[in-house]
């Protein structure tokens, strides 16, 4: 539903709060005076484009986790948890009230309006009595504000019907409109360069990669370590005959979160072995690694690996470490979909967006887990200009993967991402 569909059926309070946030001039006794009104403000470009540049940091990761999304409605308690990721619960309460306020906002010094001992007194001359300092909010708290914040700017409607009387809704034409003042803001801090003299394109290397895998397991004898593991010996055998090289990871990395077997294999290598385990092509049976009949249907040219299984399930298997991963790869898709950028500009852009993972910092999270697994994908071209500045661009075939594929907030693997 669009949002004058879903104004329609707000009761006189929410649109009058929606009319204020909004400014609206209107009476607050007319229902159709209030819905004209809003709609109106919301169809000036200007106006959402000023709400998000006033946004915080919390509500711009929450709001991009509802962006891409093709679902239409939210239960109360997925918006929550939504809400708690998007929250950084390193911070201090005192830091993230500061955080909650308006980026761009000042911030008084006790010399403001009502600051100082005269603020003190009453009109009589006497002194008030000291205000308790207020209790600091709770987490839950502000997941609560968060929520109620986007019902009061049109962007969360309740449900219309018994069914659906307790679950939430963003209106399509909102999510589009926001997507493109948010795209807006963006693009101010991308730099645009010409097509380097040289850049890496790995379309399809990664499923030819998947078949040489099965391929090496359908004619060599490969058992598996007690942890479930390739010997370092065949590992490397195998690595050697990949598209594109790979070095196994060293002993004193420490490696979790980014699948079954990421401890010991490297990235690349480990996300085309947990496809293959996952997708049933590959089985560990009796300490052994062996082709199913799914597998040895591949390796005799008889089914393919579709890219755009590839692409989900890399969504789905980084979706926890790398939290708002699909509103990533959609902001690089569109902001690189008709140019080359650098890849410097895109981190400064986009990293707000991010947040580190135990020992993965927020910039090796958007480089080394988003980007370069994009270019292994063949969803980018990476290249180099004569500068040295390293830059990239959408490939046709990632525009079209990334902007037809999409993911459940909920939807994850049946393993666990927990350090091993």
């Amino acid at each position: 539903m669009n949002l004058a569909d879903m104004l329609s059926y707000a009761d006189i309070a929410q649109l009058s709060g929606i009319a204020e946030v909004y400014q609206c001039e209107c009476s607050s006794h007319s229902k159709n005076e209030l819905i004209q009104s809003i709609l109106s403000a919301v169809q000036r470009r200007e106006v959402l484009a000023r709400r998000v540049e006033e946004m915080s940091l919390g509500d711009l990761r929450f709001l991009n986790s509802l962006l891409f999304e093709k679902r239409a409605a939210y239960s109360l308690e997925d918006l929550t948890a939504r809400a708690a990721l998007a929250a950084d619960p390193a911070l201090p309460q005192a830091a993230d009230a500061k955080q909650q306020a308006p980026i761009g906002a000042t911030q008084t010094n006790g010399a403001g309006k009502g600051s100082g001992p005269a603020a003190n007194r009453t009109a009589s001359g006497g002194r008030k009595k000291a205000k308790q300092p207020e209790e600091p909010k709770s987490p839950a708290d502000e997941r609560r504000s968060a929520i109620a914040r986007f019902k009061r700017y049109g962007w969360l409607f309740g449900g219309i019907t018994q069914q659906t009387r307790y679950l939430f809704h963003v209106p399509e034409d909102v999510k589009k409109k926001l997507c493109d003042a948010i795209e807006d803001q963006f693009r101010g801090g991308i730099a645009l360069r010409d097509e380097p003299p040289a850049y890496r394109d790995e379309r399809g290397m990664m499923a030819g990669d998947l078949v040489r895998m099965l391929k090496f397991v359908r004619d060599h004898d490969t058992p598996l370590t007690a942890e479930g593991y390739l010997y370092k010996r065949q590992l490397q055998q195998l690595l050697d005959t990949f598209s594109v090289l790979e070095q196994v990871p060293a002993k004193t990395a420490f490696r979790f979160g980014y699948g079954r077997r990421f401890k010991e294999y490297p990235e690349r290598f480990s996300l085309l072995y947990d496809y293959a385990y996952y997708s049933g092509l590959l089985l560990e049976e009796d300490g052994e690694l062996r082709l199913s009949e799914r597998g040895r249907e591949m390796t005799d040219g008889n089914s393919s690996c579709d890219p755009a299984d590839l692409y989900r399930f890399w969504l789905r298997l980084y979706k926890l470490p790398v939290q708002n991963l699909q509103a990533l790869a959609q902001w690089v898709m569109r902001l690189s979909r008709h140019s080359w950028v650098t890849v410097a500009s895109l981190g400064a852009t986009l990293l707000p967006l991010v947040k580190p993972y135990y020992y993965d910092t927020e910039k090796n999270v958007f480089e080394q887990r988003t980007l370069a697994m994009m270019l292994h994908l063949g969803l980018l071209r990476l290249g180099e200009t004569a500068e040295g500045e390293a830059v990239v661009t959408m490939t046709p075939q990632g525009v079209v993967l990334v902007a037809g594929s999409e993911i459940g907030f909920e939807d994850s693997l049946p393993w666990s991402y927990g350090a091993v």
